[in-house]
């Protein structure tokens, strides 16, 4: 393309023969003979083929230097970490900025939220090369196009759990690595009960809390008006979240918070909420909140909380101690979801190559280890389960005796439709605003009119 200082002179020169603007209209009309126009056009098109040569030179050249002094510049990468838990993997993006020569800009993000933000700020060119997400939201994540798939082969894949390696898959591909396994667990205050002196079923806490509980301390807490929590329970009366076939396929038609024995769990969990066992300020959005703050000022024995608290509760100064949930009055054990915290890549990577080179960098044995050493992560790492460092931990015997009785969070881009309209039938139940059976079978009624509206076909 002709260049603007070759459009200028041209037309100036143009101007100056023929007396005219700058259309070739006027030019017909403004020059003595159509001889003298092809004249002055043939002269012009010289000098404007002359001026373009001669403009691209220099454009070429710095275009070509530019390519040069960027490509002196290192790579670079961007990730989003879990909040309070970049600790964890400064030493390992240290040595893979040296071995690779790449800057990477760690930003630490509330890891469920990763995704929302991703939305927006993928598409603006702001997002990250590399995230963390629960394996819950895959499946989403997939189908909007948010993640891509990972070129693993199948020995990487084996060092993890088949569980955990399960959760990162749809339809047999491979979208993430397994950065950490989570499950639900009983936090108690030693300060308050000695091990001795644990309840070993959810009736043992029901009673023990009657005789605690005063308005201002309590017993046993839990979030019991989110499903997330409250599924420990549902599970354990025979509730379920989707059906599945023999294979582990989900069926999104096939909804079993309704059921009988969800129903019953259901009101078993009505009973703490009605006989002010649980405090109303822990309903709701601000109850996660309201239960941990309980339990660091030393005002619950016990709570239902997850290994992502080791943390904050030891920087609290609370003398804390753990184990697996306990059981159910009808002689089940408590359920809970296996959480599945993974490495993904953004489909809108620049560099993706070198983003999924990262994951599988630090989600290997060497770096889970360091990372769980540091931030109490349980790794998902099968070698790693009988290593001394996670043997000899609390937190991680917990989690592994309570993985025995739990179930995967489904993965199934329909599982986003559940979460809404089940808290909103749970917290229904807790305030008494409803019974069961009648919020239940509402919950599901809206979870089967989304997942028609938003996954038809699928």
């Amino acid at each position: 393309m002709f260049s603007r200082q070759w459009y200028i002179v041209l037309t100036e020169t143009l101007t100056q023969k023929c007396e005219v603007k700058r259309t070739t209209k006027f030019i017909l009309k403004g020059c003595t003979s159509m001889k003298k126009f092809k004249k002055y056009f043939g002269l012009m098109s010289g000098i404007a083929l002359s001026l373009s040569l001669v403009a691209c030179g220099p454009q070429d050249d710095a275009k070509e230097g530019g390519d040069t002094k960027d490509a002196d510049k290192p790579k670079e990468l961007v990730v989003w970490e879990d909040i309070m838990k970049g600790e964890g993997i400064k030493d390992a993006i240290a040595k893979f900025e040296e071995e690779n020569d790449v800057k990477i800009t760690m930003v630490e993000k509330q890891y469920t939220k990763q995704i929302e933000d991703l939305r927006l700020d993928g598409p603006a060119g702001t997002g990250p090369d590399v995230l963390t997400m629960p394996s819950d939201q895959i499946g989403t994540a997939v189908t909007e196009g948010l993640i891509k798939e990972l070129d693993v082969d199948n020995a990487t894949q084996e060092i993890y759990t088949e569980a955990a390696m399960n959760a990162q898959k749809v339809e047999g591909k491979v979208y993430g690595l397994p950065k950490a396994v989570e499950t639900t667990m009983l936090y108690y205050n030693k300060d308050l009960i000695t091990e001795d002196q644990l309840p070993e079923t959810l009736d043992e806490w029901y009673e023990y809390s009657k005789g605690v509980a005063d308005g201002k301390k309590f017993g046993f807490l839990a979030l019991f008006d989110q499903i997330y929590y409250a599924n420990s329970v549902l599970s354990g009366y025979g509730g379920y979240i989707f059906g599945q076939d023999d294979a582990g396929t989900y069926d999104p038609k096939d909804i079993g918070i309704n059921n009988e024995g969800a129903i019953e769990g259901a009101k078993y969990i009505q009973k703490f909420y009605k006989e002010g066992l649980f405090p109303a300020g822990i309903i709701g959005e601000q109850g996660i909140s309201v239960i941990e703050s309980l339990f660091t000022e030393g005002k619950a024995t016990a709570i239902i909380s997850g290994p992502w608290n080791v943390e904050p509760f030891t920087k609290a100064g609370v003398n804390w101690g753990v184990q697996k949930l306990p059981a159910l009055g009808n002689g089940k054990n408590m359920s809970a979801f296996v959480g599945v915290k993974s490495y993904n890549v953004s489909s809108y990577s620049k560099n993706p190559e070198l983003a999924e080179k990262f994951v599988e960098f630090i989600a290997n044995e060497e770096n889970s280890k360091k990372r769980y050493e540091i931030t109490q992560e349980v790794p998902a790492v099968a070698a790693l389960a009988n290593d001394p460092v996670v043997t000899e931990s609390a937190v991680a015997k917990a989690v592994a005796e309570q993985s025995k009785f739990s179930v995967l969070m489904p993965n199934i881009p329909q599982m986003n439709e559940v979460w809404a309209p089940a808290d909103s039938a749970l917290q229904t139940i807790a305030t008494g605003k409803a019974e069961p059976k009648a919020a239940l079978d509402q919950a599901v009624e809206t979870i089967e009119g989304q997942i028609e509206a938003k996954h038809s076909g699928k």
